[in-house]
């Protein structure tokens, strides 16, 4: 039986991540540690709460003691590190949250982690960290050069990961995903944003011209991916995720209103966010060595998702009607009144 620590396992890729698990291996047992912040949800995992090799932990990573013993409860083989502060805008506004659990958080692991028999401690981490380019692909050689407290953070936390297998010998693994959309995304992000507003016939807060280029990854994908790392990836190394997709943010918000029927005039263009990266795209080929290679085109993908929050309004419509409705009101509406006037 494989005992994995999956931690923030009730936010979007690790709610994703945990389903695939327990679907795809009969001989495997999941405790799922999570803080339960805004974007942690426990509805995320309503098909799976029931398994007996699934269990729930309430707590924040960076409280050392709870770590400590919750590794001494069981014999994990791997710890899989999903949790973190993720939003790029809500790091500009509250970076020190982001520092907290993506540096100190992922420090705290490491330290009960090397007092463990860990066989394999992935950290989850983004492209982000490279920064922007206009030409090319990052590799996992490439320098990092995070343009947001966001990106730096998961930087920060990615050298800590280093630093403890070159010192300690811990068999840490570092994976560089694309953007990632599919079922259960906080509607913060957006691919969930944009289909949610269309829904309501809300607009559609698009940053500057919509230029900015993002390569995109179907969490399904992801979650295959991560798959193939824990179980050929080598200890010490960071593998790049990518869709092998890259698209406009403007033609995303396109394709979302076309597939919903709905007027393009919903996509408003608003003041631009500071420090906001031109293009990312990564070079995959690492992971592809593996045995691993994207399944769902964007096009696919696309569909299938907005397919998915057409079908469960219940799940976002109390999200968007709850923490989030504030957020929003703060993060958008300066920006949707100055593009209205």
């Amino acid at each position: 039986m494989q005992r994995i620590l999956v931690t923030g396992g009730a936010g979007f890729i690790g709610s994703n991540f945990i389903q695939y698990m327990i679907n795809t291996y009969k001989e495997v047992e999941i405790v799922n540690l999570d803080k339960l912040t805004y974007a942690g949800n426990l509805n995320n995992l309503r098909s799976v709460e029931r398994d007996d090799r699934y269990s729930f932990f309430q707590g924040d990573i960076a409280d050392r003691q709870l770590v400590n013993e919750i590794l001494c409860c069981k014999k994990f083989d791997t710890i899989v590190n999903f949790a973190a502060e993720t939003h790029v805008d809500r790091s500009i506004n509250r970076p020190d949250d982001f520092l907290k659990t993506d540096i100190f958080g992922t420090f705290a692991l490491l330290e009960a982690a090397r007092q463990s028999d860990i066989k394999r401690y992935l950290q989850i981490s983004t492209d982000e960290v490279y920064g922007s380019i206009s030409e090319g692909s990052f590799s996992e050689d490439s320098s990092l050069t995070p343009s947001s407290p966001y990106s730096a953070s998961k930087g920060g936390g990615d050298l800590l990961c280093l630093a403890y297998y070159k010192t300690y010998g811990l068999p840490t693994i570092i994976t560089r995903a694309a953007n990632n959309y599919g079922p259960f995304q906080y509607p913060e992000k957006i691919v969930p944003l944009f289909i949610t507003n269309a829904l309501e016939d809300q607009p559609l807060p698009l940053y500057g011209d919509g230029s900015q280029v993002r390569e995109w990854l179907h969490v399904e994908d992801h979650c295959r991916a991560l798959d193939a790392v824990l179980q050929n990836g080598r200890p010490g190394e960071i593998y790049n995720i990518g869709g092998y997709c890259e698209e406009k943010n403007r033609v995303i918000a396109e394709t979302i209103v076309d597939l919903l029927k709905k007027p393009r005039e919903l996509i408003t263009y608003v003041d631009d966010r500071p420090g906001h990266d031109v293009r990312y795209s990564i070079d995959s080929g690492k992971v592809k060595s593996l045995g691993w290679q994207p399944q769902i085109s964007l096009e696919e993908g696309l569909s299938k998702t907005v397919a998915w929050y057409k079908k469960n309004r219940k799940w976002w419509q109390e999200i968007k009607n709850t923490e989030y409705k504030n957020y929003y009101k703060t993060q958008y509406g300066r920006r949707l009144a100055h593009a209205k006037a």
